[in-house]
Order: C-alpha cells, then structure tokens, then sequence
C-alpha cells in the first residue's frame, strides 16, 4: 500500500439516516458543523443522510418512498404556476389538443 495518500485525521462521527431516524457512530474524515450527544454520553460531530442499509430497498427488501425534504411539494410550489395558471389536477394543459404546426416561411421568388 502506497505511503502518504490516506487521511489522518479519522476521528467518530455519528451519521444519523433521516429517513427513518436510524443512527451509527463510525470514524471519518467529512467535515460538519452539527453535533449531537451520543448514547454514550459523549459529543460527536453529525452527519445527516438520507438513505441507509435500514432505509434502502436492498437491505431492506421493500420498496419505500423516501421524500425527506418534501423535492415534489417543492417543486410544485415553485413551478406550478410558471407558463400560466396551476394545473392542479396533474393533467397536461393541453390534453386533448393538437399541436399546430408553424407556418412554412415563404420560400424566395425567382
């Protein structure tokens, strides 16, 4: 194994799945700002994830839905109204219609 090329500066650090509340301590380099209290009674610093082994639908051999910061409400807020009224129904504005075609620009005389 080549010298010099990992990190030193392993150090425990909680990561905490928020999915589901799932927590483990473990040791890594990744920075964070938070930290949290540690059934030990210790402080470690937090790193927030979203999928774990308890929460993906490999380990976890069902298929669940995990929308922790709401993306879809989100983006329906932020863009539901863009192009004209909101569609609430989630069917195409134009549903039914057909698209006209452009008009052929008039081709040059000779």
């Amino acid at each position: 194994m080549k010298s010099g090329i990992h990190p030193e500066n392993y150090r425990l650090v909680v990561f905490k799945d928020m999915s589901n509340e799932y927590s483990f301590l473990s040791r890594s380099t990744a920075n964070t700002k938070e930290n949290i209290v540690w059934d030990d009674g210790n402080e470690y610093p937090l790193i927030k994830i979203e999928v774990s082994h308890k929460s993906h639908p490999f380990y976890t051999g069902k298929a669940q839905f995990v929308d922790t910061a709401g993306r879809i409400d989100k983006f329906r807020k932020k863009y539901g109204e863009f192009g004209g009224k909101a569609n609430p129904d989630n069917q195409p504005d134009n549903a039914g219609d057909t698209p006209e075609a452009p008009e052929a620009p008039a081709a040059p005389a000779e």
